[in-house]
């Protein structure tokens, strides 16, 4: 076991604003003999972008992550899946690199290379050993701070991208929850498909695209996240130089990224597609909670035993005691300024008045009666479980600190985060099940006719 010990907490204004520059240690872990096992610290250059880090003692991998604060949410409606196709062509070439030269640079040390494009941030992200991570540091800043957007490879991404969506679109997975979010928030960013569609997609100009790409890839959007053996003075270094081409970190910066004000409320409805697949799929579910409303901690363990495992109530009363359906969860999403929960479930269409019948069943017992001790004592295990084992490698470490950092209004400790697990008492879960699980229904079907 380790314990934690808080040497300095740096709380960012709302939003993960940064604060003024300089270095600060935000968190040190001690074993039971004292020796460090792990330290977070953070930076804001003068020009406001952040690098933080977690050094692991004892690994030889390190993960970097470049987080930039912009993601579908932030797209007017002529703007829809620019942050994604964006997101894409970053990797396509810079005035020191072609995209061979991009996928052959961690390929030949065999790193790890990615990117993903989220309703809020855009993340690129690499793994690689530890002695790799300046290769990693100045391929990613070469990328995110010099990428030429040729007109050639925007329309040779353009049919890639056409294609994704069309995958999508084959997954009957994808297309029920992309259906729930349009019902539940309507022809909002929030409610738009995060790649766009194939009418917005033909429509985007490289003209666009770039003026996205200069207005929201500014240092004070961004945070550089590393973890695993990574010494933080050496990251810093390596961050500056990497990122100082064509003047990116000169002068300062603020961030661009929308304060997302009042609480955007979902539209209960049912809705419904026809699709040619053999099950019908349904999510039924209703608004949840904001990112950092603090009963998110209670209702973790509430999703958790509600749905979350296969000794969780909708898995034994839908699959194992009644044979209604192969797979079914629950889910919990949250938002800045919004949030949902819900139940995934696919069945034969014959079973479908079925599965509603009993997972609307097993909520209305859930709001009337909260969670039983036994059932708190699992779910409770099951998140501190899942929260440990999830941190082993450094990828995970590097997301948890840098998603923190960029969308969160502080980071808490691993040992803070299962204090707030075992903090959680029945009437804690009982409260926030009355009132999120009496809210009114969206519904989301798509199966054959």
């Amino acid at each position: 076991m380790t314990t934690a010990a808080p040497v300095t907490r740096q709380k960012p204004a709302s939003g993960g604003s940064p604060s003024s520059p300089g270095t600060r240690t935000l968190f040190t872990e001690r074993d039971a003999g004292g020796q460090v096992t792990s330290r977070i610290r953070r930076t804001v250059l003068p020009s406001g972008l952040r690098v933080i880090s977690e050094h692991q003692a004892g690994v030889r991998s390190a993960a970097i992550g470049v987080w930039v604060g912009v993601g579908s949410r932030d797209e007017s409606p002529a703007l829809h899946g620019c942050s994604h196709f964006l997101e894409h062509l970053l990797f396509k070439g810079t005035a020191e690199r072609s995209a061979l030269d991009i996928s052959i640079a961690l390929d030949a040390v065999g790193g790890e290379f990615n990117a993903f494009t989220a309703k809020e941030y855009t993340c690129f992200h690499a793994r690689v050993l530890d002695e790799d991570l300046p290769l990693a540091v100045d391929v990613l800043g070469d990328m995110l701070t010099g990428s030429t957007l040729e007109p050639d490879d925007v329309e040779a991404e353009r049919d890639v991208i056409l294609d994704e969506i069309a995958m999508h679109d084959d997954d009957p997975d994808d297309v029920v929850h992309n259906l729930f979010a349009a019902q539940a928030w309507g022809d909002t960013p929030l409610g738009r498909p995060i790649a766009g569609t194939e009418e917005s997609i033909q429509a985007l100009t490289r003209a666009q695209i770039h003026r996205f790409y200069r207005r929201h890839y500014r240092p004070g959007n961004v945070v550089v996240a590393a973890a695993g053996n990574v010494d933080h003075t050496a990251l810093v270094r390596l961050v500056k130089r990497a990122f100082a081409r064509n003047d990116w970190l000169a002068g300062t910066d603020e961030p661009v990224r929308p304060r997302h004000g009042a609480r955007k409320r979902v539209t209960p409805g049912i809705v419904a597609a026809t699709r040619p697949f053999e099950q019908v799929n349904v999510v039924l579910g209703m608004e949840g909670l904001v990112r950092d409303d603090d009963r998110r901690f209670a209702l973790g363990v509430l999703n958790t035993a509600l749905g979350g495992g296969t000794s969780s109530r909708l898995f034994q009363e839908v699959r194992e005691r009644r044979g209604l359906a192969y797979s079914v969860f629950s889910f919990a999403s949250h938002h800045a300024d919004s949030g949902l929960v819900g139940v995934s479930v696919g069945c034969l269409p014959s079973k479908l008045d079925d599965v509603l019948a009993v997972v609307r069943d097993e909520l209305a017992k859930v709001a009337a009666s909260g969670i039983t001790a036994e059932e708190l004592a699992r779910g409770k295990g099951q998140l501190r479980g899942g929260l440990v084992l999830g941190l082993e490698d450094s990828a995970s470490r590097m997301s948890r600190i840098g998603k923190a950092e960029l969308v969160h209004d502080e980071l808490l400790s691993i040992d803070e985060v299962m204090a707030r697990i075992d903090g959680v008492s029945l009437e804690d879960v009982r409260a926030v099940a009355a009132e999120v699980f009496s809210r009114p229904e969206v519904l989301a079907v798509v199966g054959p006719a």
